[in-house]
């Protein structure tokens, strides 16, 4: 985790091959490719992203990231939301519930 703002967190996350087939019941997914190329394979086909692409996922809508290289990325999500949606296994992330990062506000 980067940062936590209000109910949601910011992370930066490195993805290599394919993740998994999972969904969010009740939420969806904010991704921002920094670096490489991410494609999230949906039921129906996919979506490529590349440097600089944004890609949302729908809540409910089943999907799986695919990097075909290195991909760093950052993503956005309501806190507490499992990495593996329904599917769980060993590739879900402990939850990282560490107090919110503050810093001074700016007027």
């Amino acid at each position: 985790m980067v940062a936590r703002v209000d109910d949601y967190v910011t992370e930066v996350i490195k993805i290599q091959g394919e993740f998994m087939w999972h969904s969010h019941a009740d939420t969806d997914e904010l991704f921002f490719v920094v670096e490489g190329e991410l494609t999230i394979q949906l039921r129906h086909g996919g979506c490529l992203c590349r440097c600089c692409a944004v890609v949302r996922g729908a809540p409910g809508v089943g999907g799986c990231p695919l990097a075909e290289g290195d991909v760093q990325a950052s993503a956005v999500e309501p806190s507490g939301v499992v990495n593996t949606g329904d599917a769980g296994g060993p590739l879900t992330a402990k939850y990282d519930d560490s107090p919110r990062r503050v810093s001074a506000p700016y007027e």
